[in-house]
């Protein structure tokens, strides 16, 4: 984004029914259980391999053009460059510059953006690793899209990278984030979902290169785990 040393504020715990603020998430309590499967379409060959649907993929995008909104706000007539997470943000940063450009056809502000791409690695199967591979930063002045934060480890290493180009100003948003014993970086400054510490796949997000084809976010079921497991 456009310039200043970066800095994340944890916020603190609050409902969907009282939010503290336009840039808090919108909380998933760790008893919901989910939409059953038969109210949605989803693809047949993933047939027994899912548990049940978290954030459908309607009030995900509007989610994300709230979040959107949010940007626009703070960050209007700045010109930013948005680094997209691969490979598991590609879905959500693509919606949200979709959202931002849509409301700058339409407002009196506008963001002008240019687009970069980095890719992340720290899972396998459902484990985070102690590795973490990162290919393709350059030029960054930016909003960064991630899809999803657990630990923040991977964030934690993405920022320390990032900070080497010296951008005035650095901002995250996550579409969601994993309520976790061990996390080790604040939220983000724009947070859709704060979920369960699940393992979730769809909207690109992915068990082992499976289940990006997902439109919906969804628990992924052991069998399902079993079936892809490499």
């Amino acid at each position: 984004m456009s310039a200043c040393n970066f800095a994340i504020e944890k916020r603190p715990h609050c409902d969907q029914s009282c939010p503290e603020d336009d840039n808090s998430p919108s909380i998933i309590d760790d008893d919901w259980p989910g939409y059953s499967l038969e109210l949605f379409s989803y693809p047949t060959h993933y047939a027994g391999d899912l548990q049940c649907v978290v954030v459908p993929h309607g009030v995900i995008m509007d989610r994300t053009e709230r979040l959107a909104r949010n940007i626009m706000d703070d960050l209007g007539d700045h010109d930013i460059v948005v680094l997209c997470v691969l490979k598991g943000g590609y879905q959500f940063c693509a919606d949200l510059v979709d959202k931002i450009k849509a409301l700058s056809c339409n407002s009196d502000r506008t963001i002008p953006m240019r687009v970069h791409f980095i890719r992340l690695k720290s899972y396998l199967n459902d484990q985070s690793t102690e590795d973490l591979h990162i290919l393709g930063a350059e030029d960054l002045s930016f909003l960064a899209g991630k899809g999803i934060i657990g630990t923040g480890k991977t964030l934690t290493a993405l920022l320390k990278h990032v900070k080497a180009f010296q951008p005035k100003m650095i901002k995250v948003a996550g579409l969601l984030v994993k309520r976790v014993p061990r996390r080790t970086a604040s939220l983000p400054d724009y947070v859709g979902f704060e979920i369960p510490d699940r393992f979730v796949v769809g909207y690109a997000l992915d068990y082992n290169e499976y289940f990006r084809d997902l439109n919906h976010i969804c628990v992924i079921s052991d069998s399902g785990k079993m079936k892809y497991k490499i």
